[in-house]
């Protein structure tokens, strides 16, 4: 249910750009700050530790193998997150969520900056993380909807996602220069400073509370979390759309993840002739243009036959994906990212705030995690098949089939109807 404090504060609002309007919510705006700085921190956090992986072992492999720690209980426990994130607080799995986190990457900027880091607990603070990860993540999805009223809720997606992209467009690029210059000790710990931020912007949201905190589910039958989650099953099967929609985002996500993640750094390092900077600029090329997505996004009011929009721009990603690898510059990888990001950060915003409109409230946290899972769930592999591949020397076949599964899997969107089921249409507040 909505919080009335929010929904008042949004209803009284005064025309305006659309993609302003969310701020005029006190908790929106905390959250929105508190959320930001985290995320930027979250790009100090992901080059720091792909460099101090490839710094302490020169594989591959192992920066794959850490990256899989950390996905393998995000996906196992993010069922549980969405069950969660249902039946108690969004606001308080948050704050502890990113408390908890804020200590952890302490310990590890201490350990980095003292010389005592070691590979194993790199592993560790994945592994750990991965299971906070899963917690955090479909709280966050759910508590938007109770801050803010329906109508400003695709800007306000919009502003959390443009948000994400600027920090992936200036964060990067930051913290590839911050390695290149004192190593990657201080990143950590500027990541950890923004967790801190974030849980205390937390503290002051009155919003994303549930009047359900008990062993009585917030759809109001009495059962266990397993029970929950299996009701969340059956409320997702029974709508074709968000079905396909889960298989899709999975196809989506298990040929972007490995490639990009690990494959992007290592094109970066070898065959584009850089090092932690190039790669930071090419991950905020991709930011850059995520961000211009999001903000158009967000600006226009009504997006006619979303479906053909979503996949006749999901076909484009899957051929840039493929090109990245046989890019024979940075300046190349760096116009190929901004596009795929500009296409990204568009359907992003209008395929969450479908899906947060279209799902009961008090099914909405256990729909989003299935997405969710849908993006991480094939992670693991993807970030071990991408990091055997480079040792094998096969880069560019990599990349290329990347692109080819997600060409196919839009194309059998399609085929399977998906674009007609997913009709929705933003009208103005």
């Amino acid at each position: 249910m909505n919080d009335a404090h929010a929904l008042g504060a949004a209803a009284a609002a005064p025309a305006g750009p659309a993609l302003l309007r969310p701020l005029r919510v006190r908790d929106f705006r905390l959250l929105f700050t508190g959320e930001t700085i985290s995320v930027l921190g979250d790009h100090f956090h992901f080059v720091a530790l792909a460099w101090l992986t490839l710094q302490l072992t020169g594989s591959g492999l192992a920066l794959g193998s850490v990256l899989m720690v950390a996905a393998i209980p995000r996906a196992i426990f993010m069922l549980l997150g969405g069950a969660l994130s249902d039946r108690l607080s969004p606001r308080s799995l948050m704050l502890y969520s990113n408390a908890f986190r804020a200590v952890l990457v302490g310990i590890v900027a201490t350990l980095v900056i003292t010389g005592n880091v070691e590979l194993w607990q790199l592993y560790v603070m994945a592994g750990i993380f991965g299971v906070v990860d899963a917690l955090f993540y479909p709280a966050l999805s759910s508590i938007l909807p109770m801050l803010v009223d329906e109508p400003t809720l695709p800007p306000a997606n919009a502003l959390m996602q443009g948000s994400q992209q600027l920090a992936g467009l200036i964060g990067p690029a930051m913290a590839g220069v911050l390695v290149a210059l004192v190593q990657t000790g201080p990143a950590f710990a500027i990541d950890a400073a923004s967790f801190a931020v974030a849980a205390a912007a937390l503290i002051f949201i009155a919003g994303g509370r549930r009047r359900t905190t008990s062993a009585e589910s917030a759809d109001g039958t009495e059962s266990g979390l397993l029970g929950t989650i299996r009701a969340g099953f059956a409320y997702a099967w029974t709508d074709p759309a968000v079905r396909s929609l889960i298989l899709l985002v999975a196809a989506f996500n298990f040929a972007f993840t490995g490639p990009l993640s690990v494959g992007l750094p290592f094109l970066a390092d070898h065959s584009l002739g850089g090092g932690s900077a190039t790669f930071g600029v090419l991950l905020s090329a991709f930011g850059a243009g995520s961000l211009l997505g999001a903000v158009g996004a967000g600006s226009i009011s009504r997006v006619p036959r979303l479906g053909t929009v979503v996949l006749s721009i999901a076909v484009g990603l899957g051929v840039g994906l493929g090109l990245i690898g046989v890019a024979p510059s940075v300046l190349t990888a760096f116009g190929l990212l901004a596009a795929m990001g500009l296409g990204a950060g568009f359907i992003n915003v209008h395929v969450v705030s479908w899906l947060q409109g279209r799902t009961a409230d008090a099914m909405r946290g256990r729909v989003m995690s299935m997405v969710m899972l849908g993006s991480v769930g094939l992670a693991p592999v993807s970030y071990a098949l991408a990091g055997l591949i480079i040792d094998l020397g096969a880069v560019t076949a990599m990349f290329a089939v990347a692109g080819a599964i997600v060409v196919v899997a839009s194309l059998i969107g399609f085929a399977s109807g998906v674009a007609g089921r997913m009709a929705y249409s933003v009208e103005d507040a």
